[in-house]
């Protein structure tokens, strides 16, 4: 996944624009980006301060790590029952 070139408090601040009454389409166009975009933020983002913005990007993370663990451990684990059933 590409890297977003904008920080946090820049995307709080578009999203806060938006709040603001300011129009969508205006935002998008001082931005530079589309307002898929701009509401795909306003989503996942909406009512977050930046340090919250990174803290949840931290955990989705975190959570993407664990689950590929857990997902290599099951498959051990079925590998393994399977050897022992065969050798019963």
């Amino acid at each position: 996944m590409k890297a977003s070139q904008f920080s946090d408090a820049q995307k709080a601040f578009i999203i806060k624009q938006g709040e603001d009454g300011t129009s969508v389409a205006e935002i998008c166009r001082k931005a530079g980006i589309s307002q898929a975009t701009y509401f795909n933020w306003k989503k996942k983002y909406s009512g977050m301060m930046p340090s919250d913005m990174k803290r949840l990007r931290e955990l989705e993370q975190e959570n993407a790590r664990l689950k590929k663990i857990v997902a290599d451990l099951s498959l051990d684990k079925e590998m393994l029952q399977d050897i022992v059933r065969r050798k019963i």
